[in-house]
């Protein structure tokens, strides 16, 4: 129960200091918080007024920031707003996105400046409770308890967006501007907007006056890609019971081929009955099976939080969705989540947006263990031409995961995402590669 009780003290403190942060980051002006920095430093090195004369300084600044903010409470209304989002955004590759701002009224309006209002980044208690730091377990005791590593931890976690404050033109009366807005994407997923400020300083230039706009968006941050060099990858085409419709799990139909007699034992759902009551005999289509390459790509989520050998496994993953050719050829990607996952692209049946788009979402998996993968991955094997399995460990139960499915007769490309250059010597032996985190790109343009 005390523990319980100073864990809810503890996030309550970290909500609170966090609010306080967030509010004095969007209100103070690079100047206010120059005057801030001077209030509290005079507050500290000032409090005896027959030795020092930094009670002055104290004063001037209070005196200051109390003005600045009484000027700056009405913030700059009746102006309208409206976002333009891409589709998607990339990690670590700025991206630009307009703003339009509207004055309906006839007076000109300057000096202003606009900045995004994010979704808030700080987590309920609930998760505060249950997660753990990936360093946790190496921190002292002091800091275990206090957890504040892990609330700053899961912050960063959910900041998936960082956009700085923008000028907004001038706007004449009843007329519209453009502002060009750029925002540099921080971690996949999907960052959420609740709306936009528009911010007008003080006549001191301390203080912002803020109006808040609701406009709900959402942008899709897509994983880190790296490129790859021109890769044959292994296996021959292979039978597809059923034809693509059917292999790619889309619907319970075939790839048409003509029509023909009901002959007994046939299907109900093969009828064609246009041609029955044309023809006053029961008539079925017919459908042939095709073969055709098919790959498949694994990606290991069997990680007790979002590590960055983890996030490296999935832009690995992300950098073979995007660089496989699917013309004429199906890429099933495979996971374990709340369940097994697949999802397929190529010849007409998904795009690989889609694909990143998931790969923008994938969490790791708690709850399940690796068996789960393993017999995915034995069910489809005859579907397969060829694997590409990145792994985000090498151990006894991934050491059997290749070895069956080699003796199952796939061709299987093996990369392992890690720090242990110990187990290199073991991973040549087995025809797996390692790709170290921080050196990505280089690994994978020696394959």
């Amino acid at each position: 129960m005390t523990a319980v009780w100073f864990r809810r003290l503890a996030y309550r403190q970290f909500l609170l200091a966090s609010r306080t942060q967030y509010t004095l980051a969007r209100r103070l002006t690079p100047a206010g918080k120059l005057a801030a920095a001077a209030l509290v430093g005079a507050m500290i090195f000032g409090p005896n007024t027959r030795l020092t004369v930094s009670y002055q300084v104290f004063t001037l600044a209070l005196a200051m920031l109390t003005l600045a903010a009484i000027l700056s409470v009405r913030g700059p209304r009746g102006l309208q707003a409206r976002r333009r989002l891409p589709r998607f955004g990339t990690v670590g590759e700025p991206l630009t996105y307009q703003v339009l701002v509207r004055n309906p009224g006839a007076k000109t309006r300057a000096g202003l400046s606009l900045l995004e209002d994010l979704e808030d980044p700080r987590p309920d208690f609930a998760t505060f409770v249950a997660a753990r730091e990936p360093d946790e377990a190496r921190r002292n005791w002091f800091d275990r308890k206090v957890a504040y590593h892990r609330w700053a931890w899961l912050l960063e976690q959910n900041r998936r967006l960082d956009v700085a404050e923008h000028a907004v033109p001038t706007i004449p009366g009843r007329a519209t501007v453009q502002v060009r807005v750029t925002a540099t994407p921080r971690r996949r997923g999907r960052a959420r907007f609740r709306g936009l400020s528009l911010a007008r300083p003080d006549p001191l230039g301390l203080v912002r006056a803020l109006h808040p706009h609701e406009l709900p968006d959402a942008l899709v941050i897509l994983p880190r890609r790296y490129p790859l060099p021109p890769l044959s990858l292994p296996g021959t085409r292979r039978y597809q019971p059923g034809g693509i419709t059917l292999a790619s799990s889309v619907g319970d139909s075939e790839e048409f081929l003509s029509l023909r007699d009901y002959r007994p034992g046939d299907p109900l759902k093969r009828i064609h009955w246009r041609s029955w009551a044309r023809a006053g005999k029961p008539i079925v289509r017919e459908h042939q099976d095709e073969f055709f390459v098919r790959h498949g790509l694994v990606l290991d989520t069997f990680v007790d939080a979002s590590t960055p050998v983890f996030e490296e496994a999935v832009s690995v993953a992300s950098s073979f969705a995007a660089s496989v050719q699917t013309q004429d050829s199906l890429l099933d990607l495979m996971f374990v989540g709340t369940k097994t996952y697949v999802f397929t692209a190529g010849r007409g049946v998904g795009h690989v947006d889609g694909m990143l788009e998931v790969l923008a979402e994938v969490r790791p998996c708690r709850d399940r263990d690796f068996g789960a993968l393993h017999r995915l991955l034995v069910e489809r094997h005859s579907l397969l031409s060829g694997l590409v399995c990145v792994f985000v460990g090498w151990d006894d139960v991934r050491r059997a995961l290749v070895d069956h499915l080699r003796a199952l007769g796939v061709p299987s490309l093996v990369l392992v995402v890690g720090e242990d250059a110990a187990l290199d010597a073991e991973l040549e032996a087995a025809g797996v590669r390692r790709l170290a985190p921080g050196r990505i790109a280089e690994g994978l343009a020696r394959l």
